[in-house]
């Protein structure tokens, strides 16, 4: 299967079912009461993060997924019945953003779930609306559309190590070595074309997970060669293993290669712990990679471990893991810090945005009468029959309640001035 690890998704949960209009007719029952029935609810549109899935590939052959509508009400009181949910499995690391880069939902545990889309409500029967004053109301509401979004699907892989390097530097060598992953090993650059996973045992009690990243090449993060597409990837790792090929001419100018990559394609990713492998040391002796080892070192930020082995024959691979797991066990600790501190302090009270649910805006439209928007009255406009006297006459009664036709009269609003409710549809004042 082909590796996707960006996709562009349009998500479209289920309208709700239309509610009824309906009288009962009954043997020696003369007018029988209002028994229109409420329509089902849309179904929701959710994501669940899933360790079974390891790429977004399924995603550039369905472009629009769509949930199932609620059914319309019927007689004698009978409720539409509702649309089935789509739960749609995701890799886990999947960041999904939406047209203005707002991120909507970040899975990273198996099993997450995030609701996307949701849902249009049913609308009422008539049945719903019977009063004491109004015994035989002929007004049903239409379902409520269900949310329509375009998103775009990003995969960043979740791993404790990064390994990263040059193009032929053994990384892919050394994930085989200490992994059953098996990924494609061949002596030219850009073997591998896509980031592999691997779980090391480095212990009876404990594991690591591993991430092998496609070689990077100077100018990467600007799109050249393979970086740029994977780079996103070392985002979630807590260590970066810089692997570079002993036998490479200026090793100084290799590493700060790589290095400025990551730091021209995001700060933090520079800024993460870093463990440097001199790769490749088979047919040296110990006084070669001594003096190989110290010519790196004078690049290297202050406290950096260097670690020679051949990921080959597995010489010093042991001590290199050893290492490793030490680094990631302090880095999983200092993050754990960090977050206990951002939580706040019980008793302290969290100020929170006012519901703008009742907000509502009147402006004179380029065409001669006025736009009516707002969450809540476009709620109503969208369930409204307009074809319907009695639907029509019943949004008239909402917008005076809410002020709205007062403000429009305000504004000089006439009895033949169109008045729009946003997408949904246009009465006269």
């Amino acid at each position: 299967m082909m590796f996707v690890d960006k996709a562009q998704v349009t998500f479209k949960a289920g309208d709700g079912g239309s509610g009824v209009v309906s009288f009962r007719h009954e043997k020696f029952v003369d007018k029988g009461g209002p028994d229109g029935g409420d329509g089902g609810d849309g179904g929701d549109v959710v994501l669940q993060a899933s360790n079974n899935e390891n790429t977004l590939a399924e995603f550039r052959y369905q472009r629009l997924l769509k949930a199932t509508p609620g059914q319309s009400g019927g007689k004698r009181k009978k409720h539409g019945k509702s649309g089935q949910d789509l739960v749609v499995p995701v890799p886990v690391g999947t960041v999904v953003t939406n047209q203005d880069g707002v991120v909507l939902a970040d899975l990273v545990q198996d099993g997450q779930q995030e609701l996307i889309a949701a849902g249009g409500k049913g609308g009422f029967g008539n049945a719903h609306f019977t009063s004491s004053k109004r015994q035989t109301p002929r007004v049903a509401e239409k379902g409520e559309p269900g949310e329509e979004l375009q998103v775009s699907l990003e995969l960043k892989m979740i791993a404790d190590v990064g390994l990263v390097g040059l193009p032929n530097a053994g990384k892919s060598t050394l994930l085989a070595s200490i992994s059953n992953a098996h990924p494609d090993i061949a002596n030219y650059p850009f073997t591998t074309l896509r980031p592999n996973l691997g779980v090391v045992d480095i212990d009876k009690k404990s594991s690591l997970l591993f991430a092998d990243i496609p070689g990077l090449i100077e100018g990467a993060s600007e799109g050249k060669g393979l970086g740029d597409e994977f780079l996103r990837h070392v985002e979630r790792t807590l260590v970066l293993v810089h692997m570079i090929d002993i036998y490479q001419e200026d090793l100084i100018t290799t590493y700060k290669t790589v290095r400025s990559e990551l730091e021209a394609y995001k700060l933090d990713i520079a800024s993460k712990p870093q463990i440097v492998v001199l790769n490749k040391i088979d047919g040296l002796d110990d006084d070669m990679i001594t003096d190989r080892s110290d010519e790196l070192r004078v690049a290297l930020p202050k406290n950096t471990q260097i670690f020679a082995i051949s990921a080959q024959s597995k010489k010093g691979v042991n001590d290199l893991l050893y290492a490793v797991q030490k680094v990631v066990i302090a880095q999983r600790k200092k993050i754990a810090a960090q977050h206990e501190q951002e939580e706040p302090e019980a008793g302290v009270p969290v100020l929170r945005l006012a519901d703008t649910a009742e907000s509502w805006l009147v402006q004179p439209t380029e065409e001669g009468g006025f736009m009516v928007t707002g969450r809540k009255i476009e709620r109503f406009a969208a369930k409204t029959d307009f074809g319907n006297y009695h639907a029509v006459q019943r949004l008239r009664d909402i917008m005076k309640k809410m002020g709205i036709a007062h403000e429009l009269e305000r504004q000089g609003a006439q009895p033949e001035d169109n008045i729009w409710f946003g997408k949904y549809g246009k009465i006269k004042l």
